[in-house]
């Protein structure tokens, strides 16, 4: 008799892989992808200099505790050095999380829609995912408390959102903190917060210090347009820096990817010219689409979420096929619960006025049909 195969820890198998924004199409020569929530404008010069800099030096392991980005970090958001942890993106930061503070039996608690991660990490590390219902599309806080036991040990808040483009202000998140148990950690993913120009919103640096049970998320990935190299850091009470340290693995930032992220922090022009390109196409594309009778979820984000007609030939399905048979990527967001929606990366003007030109064709031609 053969030996039995091996066999994964319970759980594994019911994780259903992530699967990222397409990057090309079967027979199309030239792609526009607005499907993955990338810098527009790329990144800055300063880290393409960066990185051929590095180059010569890459038979050089890099420096394991990220010392001079977190010293960087440091000097330009005001937060303590000593209480940062780099990782490779902000995804290897919530699996870490989830490893260290939840296990089988727990459970980890996310808004409806929010980033498919969380639940993937739960899975990962045996916990429960849970998800509260969202109003509006919305995180609601009284949904998130109402969902607590006392099997709850991690609470994921993406804010603002994906896919949605939506935010909870300071005041929610606060209410949030204070109603959860000092046992639950609240981990605030903040990927997006760059974009974010309302007044009532805050990533969340001030529960991080007012405690010690508040992590806040960030990633070098979107408005700093370094999703190729990952990177990002989250903000931590000095207790839980230190069990985070003691879980990553020792090398877990390349070298190039710390050049990177030091000269993209550095480089504030490139930062105001991405910040002022998102904030003038993101209401240009929501009018144009909205003009086109699609409904648009208001967005603070480098993204629109655009829902369609439940009616065949003229739903997000149909869409999504028109626009790829046009050489346009977006993202489909049925794996979100979100089957009549399609998530639009803000890109470049060129990108910007496709998405407009080939929506209006689609609606245009299934209306004379």
């Amino acid at each position: 008799m053969s030996a039995p195969a091996l066999a994964p820890r319970p759980g594994i198998m019911d994780i259903r892989p992530y699967v990222g924004g397409e990057s090309a199409l079967e027979g199309v020569s030239r792609t526009l992808k607005l499907s993955s929530n990338e810098g527009a404008l790329g990144p800055s010069p300063k880290v393409l200099a960066a990185l051929a800099a590095i180059g010569p030096e890459s038979h050089r392991y890099p420096d394991g505790g990220a010392t001079r980005m977190r010293a960087a970090l440091g000097n330009h958001y005001g937060l303590d050095p000593e209480r940062i942890v780099c990782g490779a993106g902000s995804d290897e930061l919530i699996g870490l999380l989830c490893r260290s503070y939840a296990g089988p039996g727990d459970e980890v608690l996310q808004s409806e829609h929010g980033f498919l991660m969380y639940a993937i990490a739960a899975k990962a590390c045996g916990a429960t995912p849970v998800k509260a219902p969202e109003v509006d599309l919305v995180a609601s806080v009284d949904a998130l408390l109402a969902a607590v036991t006392p099997r709850t040990r991690i609470v994921f808040l993406a804010n603002p959102n994906n896919p949605t483009g939506t935010y909870l202000p300071q005041s929610e998140v606060a209410r949030l903190r204070a109603g959860l148990p000092e046992t639950v950690l609240l981990v605030l993913d903040a990927a997006y917060c760059e974009f974010v120009a309302a007044a009532d919103y805050s990533c969340g640096n001030e529960l991080v210090d007012a405690g010690e049970n508040t992590v806040v998320c960030r990633t070098f990935s979107k408005i700093y347009a370094l999703g190729g190299l990952r990177l990002g850091w989250a903000y931590c009470p000095a207790s839980i820096a230190g069990v985070l340290n003691r879980t990553r693995n020792p090398f877990n930032v390349s070298a190039a990817a710390l050049a990177a992220g030091e000269a993209a922090l550095a480089d504030t022009e490139h930062f105001a010219r991405v910040r002022a390109h998102n904030d003038a196409w993101r209401p240009w594309l929501a009018e144009r689409l909205t003009g086109l009778g699609l409904t648009v979820v208001p967005s603070v984000a480098n993204f629109l979420l655009v829902r369609f007609p439940h009616q065949t030939g003229r739903d997000a399905i149909a869409a999504d096929l028109y626009l790829r048979r046009h050489g346009i990527i977006v993202r489909a967001v049925a794996s979100y619960g979100l089957g009549d929606s399609l998530r639009i990366t803000i890109g470049t003007a060129e990108e910007n006025e496709a998405v407009v030109a080939a929506l209006t064709e689609f609606i245009a031609a299934e209306a004379e049909g």
